[in-house]
């Protein structure tokens, strides 16, 4: 079975689950109750909207266990001092790799919590996750082409950027070493 929590050192990347989705979405006042965090006043942040939620339900739901770890991941900041634990953002994969063991990976942070490095902390979970599995040889990931921020997180955790994508994107890929090979 995937894990389905991932630590770093300031955070814990915690698997979507179809009780966390579908509060966010229905009932979003027990959303925070459920992943015991404090929500950031922008939630939710640019590039996760309702229709991603939807879709990553949707796979839950359709997929059962087999869906679990390979669509969304929430981003909570561990507790520290004065501020408590805190949901800072979201990331994950577009579904399980395909049959050559490629896998997308997209990710986005609250602006309340940008400049701190959590996405490139959240990225490299998200890596650690993939390699775990076993199953991904290759990451894929798009960033907009006025973010470079977010392509800066993509070079931090070793992807190379391979070219244009779709419209105002580009195209960003790693090859992924095995679970043995990163634990030496």
């Amino acid at each position: 079975m995937i894990p389905l929590i991932v630590q770093t050192p300031r955070l814990i990347i915690l698997a979507a689950s179809r009780a966390l989705l579908t509060a966010e979405l229905h009932k979003p006042q027990y959303f925070p109750v459920l992943l015991g965090a404090a929500l950031p006043t922008d939630w939710p942040p640019r590039g996760y909207d309702r229709e991603a939620m939807h879709y990553f339900l949707e796979k839950l739901t359709a997929d059962g266990r087999n869906a679990a770890g390979w669509y969304g991941w929430y981003a909570l900041r561990k507790a520290e001092g004065d501020t408590p634990r805190t949901l800072i953002g979201t990331g994950g994969f577009m579904g399980p790799p395909d049959a050559a063991g490629t896998a997308e990976i997209g990710y986005s942070i609250a602006a309340d919590w940008h400049g701190q490095g959590l996405a490139t902390e959240l990225v490299s979970g998200l890596v650690q996750q993939a390699a775990a599995t076993g199953q991904v040889r290759r990451l894929v990931a798009h960033a907009r082409t006025d973010n470079p921020a977010s392509q800066q997180v993509l070079v931090r955790n070793g992807f190379a950027l391979v070219g244009p994508a779709q419209e105002g994107h580009v195209r960003f890929e790693r090859v992924v070493e095995p679970a043995a090979a990163l634990q030496s």
